[in-house]
């Protein structure tokens, strides 16, 4: 029997992508994370992992003597992904006046992780480097350990020298079947004389695309959110009707204010309750001004003038409103357009983020139902629910909230299976003919 391929997994989280390096018939021996209770789950699902707990600033050594420990060969991978917030384009407004009014510092030291992560790489001379990340890594600049700033990307190739060959490439995860519009930056370099055959010959070390908007580009159109869970049982935010755990544990949603309930029965497939128009049945006006958004200085703003009476009857909309403390009337609530929106069911689910279970956030409620995805909707989005997975941690559930930062902060294990399965698929071919 061949001895399997061995992984190195930093920035480990609470392992979902790993289910994807696994099923690819890989072995992971070492991993790291900074989190406890990630760790805690990744050594519920991976008891066999040797998973150090900590920063990686302070575990570096740690790490490489662990690996030492386990194996007298180079990792066949390493796969990394650092955080990514301060990468991130969603909150970059934020950051930006944060920076100006002398609130932040200029570089958020999480971008700087790509630092040890190299480090590492180069005292353990990987055979395949994978790193995954938001699109904007590759535009981000940090100071090396001189104090130079330089591109992520370019930091890579400077400290990896000619010895590797690689590039980073964005993918939408909805051209490989997964049913989420989720754009990825996957980062692979390769010291393989066979891998940099691979790149000299196809130019990526991408596996090939398989779906598409239409289906006219590749083999297949994208898999949508009707094709993922048009047939689950359906729910709803209120008491009593928000869960059916006989169907699935998981099959569960957060309970929503009435009010709010009002906001969403009458917001449209596919658009947002800040656009609702008036539901006076002697009047119903639907001809009101709808919310939308503007830059002020390189800043992106929401509207605050969009009305929430009807212009026809003086009936209050069912928009997004709250009352002001100070004045005691009813005012808007600060939103984007993209807040308090429906998703759309002949379309692949938007990117799922760690508030995916809020209303108020992007592109969050479902097509038609009147709540957000239940836990195990976004299981199958995200294709977790493909694999073996417990989130629990000896025997005790872990809660909503985690479940929803893990899923949110990490990589559909299909994509990964798919990249794994291509490397190894071209790295067998090629050691083949040579």
């Amino acid at each position: 029997m061949e001895k399997k391929k061995t992984v190195l997994s930093l920035f480990s989280s609470a392992g979902i992508g790993e289910l994807g390096i696994e099923a690819a018939g890989l072995s992971i021996l070492v991993s790291n994370e900074l989190l406890k209770n990630r760790c805690d789950l990744y050594a519920e699902n991976f008891p066999s992992v040797n998973n150090i707990c900590g920063d990686i600033w302070e575990k570096k050594e740690d790490i490489i003597h662990a690996w030492s420990e386990r194996s007298d060969e180079e990792p066949f991978l390493i796969y990394a992904t650092p955080p990514c917030q301060g990468m991130s384009s969603n909150g970059a407004g934020k950051l930006l006046r944060e920076v100006r009014e002398g609130r932040r510092a200029k570089e958020d030291p999480r971008n700087r992780l790509i630092i040890p992560t190299i480090e590492i790489v180069k005292q353990l001379c990987p055979h395949w480097l994978l790193l995954e990340n938001v699109p904007t890594m590759d535009q981000t600049v940090i100071s090396d350990e001189d104090g130079n700033y330089i591109n992520i990307i370019e930091y890579i190739h400077r400290e990896l020298g000619d010895k590797y060959v690689g590039k980073a490439e964005v993918v939408n995860c909805a051209d490989y079947g997964i049913p989420q519009m989720r754009k990825r930056l996957i980062t692979i370099f390769t010291r393989d004389i066979e891998g940099k055959k691979l790149l000299k010959k196809t130019g990526s070390f991408l596996p090939p695309r398989t779906h598409s908007e239409d289906g006219s580009l590749f083999t297949k159109r994208w898999v949508t959110l009707r094709d993922a869970i048009g047939q689950l049982p359906p729910l709803s935010a209120e008491f009593g009707k928000n869960e059916l755990l006989s169907f699935n544990k998981y099959h569960t949603v957060p309970i929503i204010e009435d009010e709010k309930l009002v906001w969403i029965e009458n917001t449209p497939e596919g658009s947002t309750a800040f656009n609702n128009q008036c539901c006076n049945p002697k009047c119903m006006f639907q001809g009101n001004p709808v919310h939308g958004s503007n830059y002020d200085d390189g800043i992106h703003q929401s509207n605050k003038s969009t009305p929430i009476y009807c212009e026809k009857c003086g009936e209050l909309l069912p928009r997004p409103t709250m009352l002001d403390s100070k004045t005691g009337k009813r005012r808007l609530i600060r939103g984007f357009d993209t807040a308090y929106r429906r998703m759309e069911w002949d379309k692949p689910a938007p990117t799922l983020t760690q508030k995916m279970q809020s209303i108020a956030s992007d592109k969050k409620i479902h097509p038609t139902q009147n709540r957000v995805l239940s836990l195990y909707e976004a299981m199958i989005i995200q294709t977790i629910a493909d694999y073996n997975y417990s989130f629990s941690v000896s025997g005790k559930a872990v809660t909503r909230n985690t479940i929803c930062q893990v899923i949110g902060e990490s990589v559909p294990p299909r994509l990964i299976n798919l990249i794994c399965n291509n490397i190894l698929q071209q790295y067998e071919t090629a050691e083949s003919d040579s």
